[in-house]
């Protein structure tokens, strides 16, 4: 992992190379994103076989910068969405975790 910066909040940086059409570019524009939001970068393990849900817990991040929402499937969007908010670069988008209280999802 790289661009650790602990005094800020961690975001974890995710571009799909599978869905990028320019993975430079899409890596550049999350990084704008980290900057403009406040967030201390830090990418995962390009080697890596965990689904994103996974990685965020050893992370110690509670945001995941994207592109877009392209880059997640809809079946791994909700389970980041269980732990974590989204944040995509273009469309300029924030999605907040879902809440739950005594087990219901608000």
């Amino acid at each position: 992992m790289c661009h650790d910066t602990t005094a800020q909040p961690r975001a974890l940086g995710w571009v799909d190379a599978d869905r990028s059409p320019d993975i430079e570019q899409d890596r550049a524009a999350v990084a704008r994103l980290a900057r403009r939001l406040g967030y201390g970068l830090v990418w995962p393990d390009e080697i890596s076989a965990l689904p994103v849900s996974a990685q965020l817990p050893s992370i110690g991040a509670d945001t995941v910068l994207m592109p877009s929402l392209d880059h997640l499937d809809v079946a791994e969007l909700r389970r980041v969405l269980e732990i974590a908010d989204v944040e995509t670069a273009s469309p300029r988008r924030s999605l907040p975790r879902r809440s739950t209280v005594a087990g219901v999802v608000r």
